[in-house]
């Protein structure tokens, strides 16, 4: 019996006034798969994402959560969302680590429910899964950009979702964390089964971490396994990035010409 998507789009276009950024996206992703979703800027991924979250509605398509129409979504618990944290987020923001985990336990939690000690147990339990529980009461801006990006990882793992949603969630954090950071992701990935989609420019990167990869410029030219992008001749991905391409198959690190 083959498992419904977690997330499944047909046929999904959206234009903000007249021009289209979105066109014929066509998309599954299953559980269990960390799905790296790569393309050149304006070709429409962040937009993409905010149809997925129900932030915008497509002018054409249908987009499926867990089977049901997005418009009649309501299970939000069930989906982690890590923005570009590095590049927004107010670090003199007075909130401990702890605090900021426990946050993301409101979603699971009734109108007049307070904290008790399962709710401290899982905020500790989430902030173990990323190695950062000897942070937790320290300020959230006294960290580096790598250990913020890892305790909003531990805030979208606290109410136990099953998809995790990362938009360009290495964007200002230094190179010295971002190895740390995928090594992290694919370990979640692998060791708790969570399913994960990354958006992200870092394509060498996330093609030697990610179980799959979807190419998007406005629609989406390759949906397949690492494998198989990584078979893509320098010419097909010129094509389709619009632009030379030049990848370098014993790192698989790509570079533009």
């Amino acid at each position: 019996m083959v498992q419904e998507p977690l997330i499944e789009l047909e046929d999904v276009a959206f234009k903000y006034d007249k021009e289209w950024v979105v066109e014929h996206v066509n998309l599954a992703i299953h559980k269990g798969q960390f799905l790296g979703l790569v393309g050149p800027n304006g070709s429409g991924k962040s937009t993409l994402i905010k149809l997925m979250l129900g932030l915008e509605k497509p002018n054409k398509g249908h987009i499926r959560l867990f089977g049901k129409s997005v418009k009649k979504f309501n299970m939000w618990q069930e989906i982690g969302f890590v923005s570009q944290k590095a590049n927004s987020f107010n670090s003199g923001f007075p909130a401990t680590v702890y605090e900021v985990v426990r946050s993301g336990l409101v979603s699971r939690m009734s109108i007049f429910q307070l904290f008790n000690q399962k709710h401290k147990e899982k905020v500790y339990e989430a902030l173990k899964e990323v190695e950062m529980e000897e942070y937790a009461h320290y300020s959230i801006g006294e960290l580096s950009g790598g250990q913020q990006q890892r305790v909003f990882i531990a805030r979208a793992l606290v109410s136990d979702p099953s998809l995790i949603i990362l938009d360009e969630p290495t964007v200002g954090v230094d190179s010295e964390h971002v190895t740390a950071f995928y090594d992290l992701l694919g370990k979640l990935n692998r060791e708790r089964d969570l399913t994960l989609l990354m958006v992200t420019h870092d394509i060498g990167t996330i093609t030697s971490h990610a179980t799959h990869v979807a190419c998007m410029n406005k629609s989406v030219h390759f949906h397949g396994s690492s494998e198989d992008y990584h078979d893509m001749t320098d010419e097909e991905m010129s094509e389709m990035y619009g632009h030379s391409i030049h990848q370098l198959s014993h790192n698989h690190e790509v570079t533009h010409s």
